[in-house]
């Protein structure tokens, strides 16, 4: 089984079992960003996690041990995303991101935030015009260093 495979396995168990994305993050033990990044390919589960969300699924050994290796993250986006939710993300790289590079430079020197010590949060804020998405990022500062 390719990853690919399992991602549309995924998918398609979580519907037909009618879980959220939320209630497989209860069942797997951890936050619903990270869990569902893991269960779209971009996180390496521990065992007890895979077996945990592979019970919750009805999913094979096979699918089980693939949830455990290290994957190639990013591989679905060598190109400009065309759906829109993600295109809306890419957008906001090309509008706010050297303005994000110079605002964190400014504020802690020449370095990157971190994507590998990294948490998310997503939530539902309402608004009279409209509810909004509150999306919170936080990385570790790691400055580059000299020589």
């Amino acid at each position: 089984m390719k990853r690919e495979e399992l991602t549309e396995a995924i998918q398609d168990a979580r519907r037909e079992r009618g879980l959220t994305w939320k209630q497989l993050a209860e069942k797997v033990g951890r936050s619903p960003v990270w869990t569902t990044a893991a269960l779209l390919g971009q996180m390496k589960m521990a065992r007890e996690e895979a077996e945990r969300a592979g019970k919750a699924l009805g999913l094979d050994e096979q699918a089980i041990a693939l949830l455990q290796t290290v994957p190639t993250r990013g591989e679905s986006m060598d190109t400009v995303p065309v759906d829109p939710t993600i295109y809306r993300f890419y957008e906001l790289l090309q509008v706010y991101g050297p303005t994000w590079k110079e605002l964190i430079h400014e504020e802690f020197g020449d370095g990157i935030m971190s994507a590998i010590d990294f948490e998310m949060s997503l939530e539902r804020q309402p608004d009279p015009k409209g509810d909004r998405v509150k999306i919170v990022m936080s990385g570790k500062f790691l400055p580059y260093k000299t020589y």
